[in-house]
């Protein structure tokens, strides 16, 4: 049985933190047609029908959360939304809507007031006494806390809420998109390395380039180095230093 074409939503989105600490999604969204990405929709789905299912899917879409103190708990969309219709019309006079524009347009509003936003922490804790020695506002200091503390219940264990306590437990990624909105982080990488190539003097072909590290080990310290030369009989590394010299 064949089964009718299916139009594909694709979008990209990145997170922002409010100066209230919550997160905010800012997403573009984007109806291709059945023959796959940048292929023309139908023409019963206009940019209005997009928005009216995005606001749709807003109020209906949650995952199921842990159950605390016998209550069950469930993470949603919040009830503010805003979904706008990006038209031709925002950009200048003859300007074609492109995947750059659009990222510039989103951008802007992305990173309005972000001055205002909650701070957070450029790095993880290892105690949460370490956070008495940083710089931050007393509303995310309590909420850093609190991710730790209950980073600490064998219940919410597997929320890693202790390694994310940091970014006030929030352990997701800064940007996401699927897989046909745009281009692939792998086809990007794939980029990088070959302009890199293009853009290097070449090598001798007996050089041997390591892009990748390992830690080997620890050499002695200076007391156990002495302790090993009186052992053995031969000069610490200070004194051979020395005669050379």
């Amino acid at each position: 049985m064949l089964q009718p074409p299916v139009e594909l939503a694709s979008y990209a989105k990145v997170a922002e933190y409010q100066q209230r600490g919550l997160i905010h999604f800012h997403a573009v969204i984007r109806l291709d047609g059945p023959a796959g990405p940048y292929t023309p929709p139908p023409a019963w789905a206009t940019p209005e029908l997009l928005a009216d299912s995005v606001r749709i899917a807003a109020t209906r879409a949650y995952i199921d959360g842990p159950t605390l103190k016998n209550r069950t708990h469930s993470f949603a969309f919040g009830e503010q939304t805003d979904t706008r219709i990006i038209r031709s019309s925002a950009f200048p006079a003859g300007t074609a809507i492109t995947e750059g524009k659009v990222a510039g347009y989103v951008a802007k509003y992305a990173t309005k007031g972000s001055e205002a936003a909650t701070s957070t922490l450029d790095h993880r804790l290892k105690k949460i006494t370490d956070l008495w020695f940083e710089s931050v506002p007393e509303h995310a200091a309590r909420m850093i806390d609190t991710a730790w503390a209950l980073g600490a219940r064998d219940d919410l264990k597997h929320l890693n809420l202790r390694k994310w306590a940091h970014m006030l437990g929030f352990r997701g990624h800064f940007s996401t998109k699927t897989r046909a909105y745009s281009t692939t982080l792998g086809a990007l990488r794939a980029a990088r390395a070959a302009w890199h190539r293009r853009h290097t003097p070449p090598t001798s072909p007996t050089t041997l380039v390591i892009a990748h590290w390992a830690y080997d080990g620890t050499g002695l310290t200076p007391d156990l180095e002495h302790l090993a030369a009186l052992i053995g009989g031969g000069p610490t590394r200070e004194e051979a230093v020395a005669a050379g010299a």
